[in-house]
């Protein structure tokens, strides 16, 4: 399940609130925003409860308690729970993360209504230009640039991260391993492909463009939590055979994850006009 999918889903329970008569006729919204929420095990929380609040006149917390049973009968939606001021904090069946890997690798979300399938190509970075680079990230997210090889520089992390993820895969080749997507349920796994799914929307909207330095800071920002969260999962989760271990269906579907995550990166970083080099 992509965040697209489940955004539908949320809408959905809106709907058919509205229609069964348990929440007031009001001006719907057209979207939901998804978040990874920071705390606990769900995958993506919605605050569509306190943005329906004002207009409906009761609190977010009786809206969200009225949507729950609903949104957690959607398809790939394994469970939901109430928290805070009204959030629906939402986890996925495994097998909708396996949807989701498949889906990114697809560039589904680059080509509306494209269904995931054989892998299509995003913005092509450009040439590798490190001051260059660091200015536009500068430019974006509204900071001094920095084009300093180390961890604690946010693009760094983005662009290793993605050279990162070009290495397993060349490393794969030379075992002849082939990534396949399978099941994801550790939870580093889960907030990679939550992390995934929030930069792959904002730079698939082409944000940097259409909204200008908000939209850019926007999509850094997700990048960089991104690549953060793929450094997690990478240190949790040998990618690749150790030693004289035998590949494994597991390797296989981390290394789809690995992919995935160099695809997505990659393309934001093309948004923003920023080079993804295989190699750092």
């Amino acid at each position: 399940m992509t965040p697209d999918q489940l955004s539908r889903s949320v809408l959905r329970s809106v709907h058919r609130a509205v229609a069964a008569g348990v929440l007031p006729a009001t001006e719907e919204p057209d979207r939901v925003t998804l978040r990874k929420p920071p705390h606990g095990d769900a995958d993506y929380a919605s605050n569509i409860a306190l943005r329906l609040a004002p207009a409906v006149g009761r609190p977010a917390r009786e809206i969200a308690e009225i949507l729950r049973p609903s949104l957690a009968a959607e398809p790939g939606v394994a469970a939901v729970a109430v928290a805070g001021a009204g959030f629906l904090n939402i986890r996925v069946d495994p097998g909708g993360r396996t949807a989701a890997v498949r889906a990114l690798l697809a560039g589904a979300h680059r080509a509306p209504g494209r269904t995931p399938g054989a892998r299509v190509p995003g913005p092509v970075p450009p040439a590798e230009d490190p001051a260059g680079d660091a200015a536009r990230w500068a430019a974006a997210t509204g900071t001094a640039p920095n084009w300093e090889r180390r961890h604690s520089n946010p693009l760094f992390r983005v662009q290793y991260a993605h050279a990162r993820t070009r290495a397993l895969l060349a490393g794969a080749r030379d075992l002849g391993l082939a990534p396949e997507p399978g099941r994801y349920d550790t939870r580093a796994e889960a907030a990679l492909i939550a992390r995934l799914g929030e930069a792959a929307r904002v730079g698939g909207q082409a944000a940097s463009r259409a909204t200008g330095p908000e939209g850019g800071a926007r999509l850094a920002y997700r990048l960089e939590a991104a690549a953060d969260a793929f450094f997690d999962f990478h240190d949790a989760h040998p990618v690749l055979p150790r030693g004289d271990e035998k590949p494994e269906a597991a390797h296989r579907s981390r290394l789809a994850l690995a992919e995935a995550t160099g695809t997505v990166l990659a393309g934001g970083l093309a948004e923003l006009g920023i080079s993804a080099p295989n190699h750092l």
